[in-house]
């Protein structure tokens, strides 16, 4: 006889959810893009765009890119949904928290689609589309966690206070990316660029940058510091370093072109939704080790043997 330890579907659902993570990051970029694009009202129906699943005859490039977001959300709702299922379903072979967070996930993806719909039925407020990219981030992070707890569910690799530095950077992050989706949403930078006015949003977002940067380069540093941790996680370390120089880069010349090129602006969105995914994953991921990532065979011999 044999019995399949846990670790299989635990595997299964951390591959699954690494999916995930990419579809949300893919999510918050096509956002990104409908808002530069001034697509947000391409589609003026919700939840079908001019009446149909496929617009034909109306679809255009602002067309795709709202299509297409809402595409990518109506997926990423169904997969989640579809691990809260499993999660039941493989209930007493994974971890008692994990149906909790998926449920607490989808409910929060069905209020990410109900924000989605009040952007478009209120006409894009500021308020709502700021509130619609909270909480597409939170859905970066929590399921990025998920993905390391289910891939890696040993001990964390970073100590308290190192994870603690991890989170408080993650955060600041998230803080710092609100307050530029506020800068853009309520048209901020125009004003302030173009007409002098309404410059307090714009500068507080610019000068905040600057601690954050350091916080965010401070946790590396600690964690280089960290023999342990630098040997074993620089690669999260390394990626994490050419982000945020990345996206200062980007912030700085979004800033001097006017923020006036697509390109650059969809680019500070990606990065700041790729550092959200790192520094989620790496202040949640656990050591791994041959017993944790393979599937473990229980045989009547072994049983026998544990009676003896």
């Amino acid at each position: 006889m044999q019995t399949l330890y846990p670790q299989k579907p635990r595997l299964r659902l951390g591959q699954l959810a690494a999916h995930v993570v990419v579809a949300l990051i893919a999510l918050v970029v096509i956002g990104g893009a409908t808002r530069v694009m001034e697509a947000g009202l391409a589609c003026p129906d919700w939840p079908l765009c001019y009446g149909s699943f496929l617009p034909g005859k109306q679809m255009n490039l602002q067309v795709f890119l709202e299509w297409f977001h809402r595409l990518d959300a109506f997926f990423v709702g169904t997969v989640l949904f579809a691990q809260f299922c499993l999660s039941l379903s493989w209930r007493s072979l994974l971890p008692n928290w994990l149906p909790w967070i998926y449920a607490s996930l989808s409910l929060l993806v069905a209020f990410q689609g109900f924000l989605g719909a009040l952007t478009v039925l209120h006409l894009l407020p500021s308020l709502v589309v700021v509130a619609h990219f909270a909480v597409a981030l939170l859905l970066v992070a929590a399921m990025s966690a998920v993905t390391q707890r289910l891939l890696s569910p040993g001990e964390f690799v970073l100590p308290i206070w190192l994870r603690s530095l991890g989170l408080l950077s993650l955060i600041s992050l998230i803080g710092q990316s609100l307050l530029g989706s506020r800068v853009a949403t309520s048209w901020a930078a125009q004003r302030c660029l173009n007409f002098g006015d309404s410059c307090q949003v714009l500068d507080l977002h610019r000068f905040t940058a600057i601690p954050i940067s350091f916080l965010v380069i401070g946790f590396v540093v600690a964690s280089l510091l960290n023999r342990e941790v630098f040997v074993n996680q620089w690669p999260y370390l390394l990626s994490i370093t050419f982000l945020i120089l990345s996206q200062i880069l980007l912030g700085y010349f979004s800033v001097q072109f006017g923020l006036n090129d697509p390109i650059l602006i969809i680019g500070h969105q990606l990065v700041a939704s790729l550092l959200v995914a790192l520094l989620s994953a790496l202040s949640f991921k656990g050591e791994s080790n041959n017993k944790s990532s393979q599937s473990i065979f229980i045989t009547e011999s072994t049983l026998e043997a544990c009676h003896g």
